[in-house]
């Protein structure tokens, strides 16, 4: 029976004609067009190759409706000449085989040749996850280095098509501009108004559009908990021939294609994630309801937690969206968004290279053995160095970076890096935790104690909060496959093995009423002040929020001190600690037990080393300030005076504290002790012997008053200048100079007023000193006022009284 047409017909010889010429290229479709049912087809009728036709496909629900369709367009069965393969569930195909992104990944790392595969499509690479990026950059270098002639085709229909087409040496971009049937879209009038609930605000939505059109609806929604609240929001508000569909990963598998079949009769209302964006083409959809939402896991590096965020859709995925409703008839697409409001969203969806968790990335890199993979979006620097120090202290990477036997058995395993570590020392006890931790929370409402999760898995379980059971079945299904071939070492506690996952998130309780804790990893935790784990000293948090200032912790178990020892034994270390505190304002010296940034026992170190202690006083003089005393101030002004001398200006003397002040700092530990510090003796040690020479003789500290006393010299003037009585310069004819430089004088009154300021003295004596000598006579009459004070001696006494 021949197949009906589709939109991607007209432009399929060229694209063969293109895969003939260059054995790859890249494939624009809007969606709807056909890419998925088409291509693999053609390519097979073309006979571009002997050997088997890979198509990738980012989700299990698509990998399985793909097969059944291309099987179909053969006039045959699934498990014929076309296959698929997951996680847990396969049928072999001899000519095409539909597979999810991570099967990819393990056949080229298992066989890097590609044996029997003659070419590999990359469906729907729009979205961009992480494994559909690593398998192109591991099939790339694959076709490179050692297969020229596997053919590799990405298809898309929203991507920027020429990043990727310049990254496989410019391959040809083929465009069909061609759509099943037309899309009408509706925006709201004006905006909705603030703290309006999404949930209420995408129902109310819902009913207008069913109220507008005809045929099933699909409605997009960021995740469960939103599909949860509009399926109650729209209760009782439906027609009675409307029939809700949930539709989410987590479903189980037999609900998933229950949500896409047909129903009988009525309208169908399918609430679903972006799990029903692409490749899937859901039985009689006429309409799109698009919330305008998405969520994204972000990884901050700087914590090594992930968070789910909520974020608004990209262009590219209304797109991508509104597409759904006109795969089978004209469709509608109602948005919850005005018109206005759609310039600005973001073009493009951000990679989820950009902001994933890279541990399980890097490790297939290092599997890889080299680090020249060409990526479409580079990993970013700082994510990956995070994901490789996680992976060097989980053993899975030595110190150069290069993967270690250990490492390999982690690869091996579908599982993070940190739950397969957890399987390969614990073995085959630790299945159904690690089954667990992979899964969303089967609890809803409860609290935070992991071995609540696990006493539900046993059936166990009779306390606070809601049974996922869908989610519980799905768990215990996975428990067997991962139990497989491991060893069975001695059993371990629960905490015990938790840890092993999460050696950077043991947490210690800080001192307190609030349940803070601080993480092995180094980074704040906080648990809500009514969970019963909220009293416990340790616990290992398994699920945190990702909150990069403190996360919540969501999921912990509690792990006693002796336990951590038993596990952690080698990496729990004695240190001695010699640092300043800025909120005790002096140096610190303890010896602590250390586990990463846990405390586990603290004493005083009475006998700290001089040397250590005077190194971390450096850090208290860079709080502090230097503080100079007016002697060191007139000491770096006169050194400023000469080029070749060291630069003692403030900026310099902080950036060489090392060099110049620590041999000083004996004795020295508190801000009272640097308080009374003196600078002087530290900056006269910058200087050598001729150094100090030449400074002595081409600015001399002092001038000696013809008494016999040493004034200081200030320096800071425009001039050098010296502050002395006008009594002690009597008889002195010839006006002090440094080198031909006139000394600044300023000649105090017996009340230590100044009264006079000259650079010249013989001339103040023929001039003011007169009038200065009738002023001061009435106030100071005990004090000797010659009339000619060249011919007097200098003196500071004043006369006797009654004399």
């Amino acid at each position: 029976m021949p197949m009906t047409a589709l939109p991607i017909d007209p432009i399929l010889p060229e694209l063969i004609a293109a895969i003939r010429t260059r054995g790859c290229a890249v494939l624009q479709a809007p969606p709807g067009a056909g890419k998925t049912t088409r291509v693999p087809l053609a390519m097979l009728a073309a006979a571009l190759t002997s050997g088997k036709i890979i198509m990738l496909e980012p989700r299990r629900l698509a990998v399985r409706a793909a097969a059944d369709r291309l099987a179909e367009g053969l006039g045959e069965t699934t498990g014929g000449r076309v296959g698929y393969r997951m996680r847990g569930d396969s049928k072999p195909g001899s000519k095409i085989e539909i597979v999810t992104e991570g099967i990819l990944t393990r056949m080229i790392q298992s066989d890097p040749d590609l044996t029997g595969i003659g070419a590999i499509i990359f469906d729907e690479f729009h979205e961009r996850s992480l494994n559909a990026d690593l398998g192109l950059a591991l099939a790339w270098e694959a076709r490179q280095i050692l297969r020229p002639d596997l053919i590799i085709v990405v298809m898309s229909a929203t991507l920027d098509a020429a990043p990727v087409a310049a990254m496989l040496d410019n391959a040809t971009v083929i465009t069909s501009e061609g759509r099943s049937f037309p899309v009408t879209t509706h925006h709201l009038p004006k905006p909705l108004p603030k703290g309006t609930r999404l949930e209420a605000a995408t129902a109310d939505l819902v009913i207008d559009a069913v109220a507008q059109t005809i045929g099933g609806v699909l409605v997009f929604l960021p995740g469960e908990g939103e599909i949860r609240r509009v399926a109650q929001n729209l209760a009782g508000r439906l027609p009675d021939d409307c029939h809700i569909r949930p539709l989410y990963g987590a479903l189980p598998f037999k609900d998933q294609r229950a949500a896409i079949a047909p129903v009988a009769t009525g309208r169908k209302i399918v609430l679903s994630t972006a799990i029903a964006e692409t490749s899937l083409t859901i039985e009689d959809i006429r309409v799109v309801v698009d919330a305008g939402r998405a969520r994204r896991a972000r990884f901050d590096p700087g914590s090594g937690m992930s968070r789910l965020v909520t974020e608004r859709v990209s262009r590219a995925e209304a797109t991508q969206r509104a597409g759904r409703a006109g795969r089978v008839a004209p469709g509608d697409a109602f948005c919850l968004w005005t018109k206005g409001e759609e310039g600005a969203l973001p073009a493009y969806a951000p990679a989820e290279i950009e902001a994933a968790d890279l541990a399980s990335l890097a490790l297939e890199i290092a599997s890889w053995g080299s680090d020249d993979l060409l990526f479409l979006t580079p990993p970013p620097d700082g994510a990956l160095a995070e994901a490789r120090a996680l992976l060097q202290g989980l053993g899975a990477l030595d110190a150069g970076l290069r993967i270690t036997a250990h490492g390999r058995a982690l690869a091996a395993l579908p599982l993070h890096p940190r739950l397969a570590h957890m399987l390969q020392i614990a073995g085959a006890q630790a299945a159904p935790l690690a089954a667990l931790l992979a899964a969303r929370d089967p609890l809803r409402g409860a609290p935070s104690d992991l071995s609540l999760r696990i006493a539900a898995l046993r059936g166990r379980y009779d306390g606070l909060g809601q049974i996922n059971h869908a989610a519980l079945a799905q768990i215990k299904s996975e428990i067997p496959r991962l139990s497989k071939g491991l060893p069975k070492p001695a059993v371990m506690s629960l905490a015990a093995m938790a840890a092993l996952a999460y050696p950077d998130r043991i947490g210690l309780r800080r001192k307190g009423d609030d349940p803070r804790y601080v993480l092995s990893g180094g980074k704040g935790a906080i648990l809500d002040a009514g969970d019963p784990l909220a009293g416990q000293r340790l616990i290992v948090a398994t699920d945190l929020d990702g909150d990069n200032r403190e996360a919540r912790i969501r999921q912990a178990v509690t792990i006693t001190e002796s336990v951590l020892r038993d596990t952690f034994g080698d990496q729990i270390k004695w240190v001695d600690i010699c640092l300043w505190s800025r909120r005790e304002n002096k140096v610190l010296t303890r010896r602590q037990e250390r586990f990463g940034a846990l405390v586990l026992d603290d004493r005083n170190w009475s006998d700290a080393p001089d040397d250590a202690i005077a190194t971390a006083m450096l850090d208290g003089v860079r709080q502090l300030g230097l503080r100079p005393s007016t002697a060191a101030n007139r000491f770096r002004a006169r050194v400023a005076l000469l080029d070749d001398l060291p630069a003692m200006d403030d900026a310099t003397l902080m950036g060489d504290l090392e060099n110049w002040l620590l041999p000083h700092l004996g004795g020295v530990r508190t801000a009272g002790d640097w308080k009374g510090f003196d600078l002087l003796p530290a900056l006269r040690a910058m200087l050598d012997w001729q150094q100090t020479q030449r400074l002595d003789q081409a600015a001399p500290a002092h001038f000696i008053t013809p008494l016999g006393r040493k004034i200081p010299i200030d320096y800071d003037g425009e001039a050098p200048g010296i502050t002395l009585r006008l009594q002690e310069m009597f008889g002195v004819t010839t006006h002090p100079t440094v080198g031909q430089t006139p000394l600044r004088v300023t000649l105090l009154s017996p009340g230590q007023k100044p009264v006079q300021v000259t650079q010249d003295i013989v001339g103040f004596w023929a001039t003011s000193y007169a009038d200065v000598r009738r002023d001061m006579r009435g106030r100071y009459p005990r004090h000797p006022w010659p009339e000619d004070p060249t011919q007097a001696d200098p003196t500071l006494r004043a006369k006797p009284r009654g004399t």
